[in-house]
């Protein structure tokens, strides 16, 4: 084989290499998201143990901010919370209910398949009073007794009124309170006692429903674990 046809046959075979291996990684990268959407729609796989003290990272349309969470503090609200942030289940979640002094609430999906799964997805109530819902704590929002799925809320007060009610915290804010405190309270109380986002929509309907009717409302881009 002469120099000019080995020299060939060896950018023949570079280019190759180069031309397929967008093709292979836009491959793996759909696989990928493919999978996690399934298990998106697949609550009951979701069920891994939380470590006893990890940190999440919240991206927002505001800035950044760092939940820390304790698992003895409530041990079924610390897990449930640990795999849907694994499932990036919050990533562009909608703060949709902020309430000045009060609270700011999250933890619907912006897609309405993934909210029909995780709807019924319900964990057992955690014991009250280990942790108080003072300023800064996180707490899973419930409806009842043993009602909770996805639904989240940080307070900004003192609520611990709510400690005996079902409302158990399990982390805290410890960096970037600053940020939460920022996000957007303009449209209040939510439908039908306020004019704010109605979660029933919320939830047939997803972002489509929010980015229409409630443009000005923050988003957590994404939530990943943190070191």
């Amino acid at each position: 084989m002469n120099k000019l046809m080995t020299c060939s046959l060896a950018a023949a075979v570079m280019l190759s290499a180069v031309g397929m291996s967008p093709l292979l990684a836009a491959g793996k990268t759909s696989a990928k998201a493919k999978d996690k959407k399934m298990d998106l729609l697949s609550p009951g796989k979701a069920v891994e143990k939380a470590p006893a003290v990890f940190k999440a990272k919240f991206a927002t349309t505001k800035g950044d901010f760092v939940v820390e969470v304790h698992r003895d503090w409530a041990p079924n609200g610390a897990d449930r919370f640990y795999n849907i942030v694994k499932l990036g289940y919050l990533n562009d979640v909608a703060f949709f209910r902020n309430i000045a002094g009060f609270m700011v609430q999250f933890g619907i999906n912006g897609d309405p398949a993934v909210n029909a799964k995780w709807k019924e997805a319900l964990i057992p109530d955690d014991p009250a009073g280990v942790q108080s819902n003072k300023p800064g704590f996180i707490t899973f929002a419930t409806s009842g007794q043993n009602s909770r799925t996805t639904q989240l809320f940080i307070n900004f007060g003192d609520n611990s009124r709510l400690d005996s009610m079902g409302f158990s915290p399990f982390g805290k804010v410890v960096e970037g309170m600053g940020v939460v405190n920022s996000l957007y309270s303009g449209y209040g109380e939510g439908a039908p006692r306020g004019a704010g986002p109605d979660q029933g929509r919320i939830q047939s309907e997803g972002n489509a429903y929010l980015k229409k009717d409630f443009p000005k409302l923050d988003y957590a881009k994404t939530v990943k674990l943190a070191k």
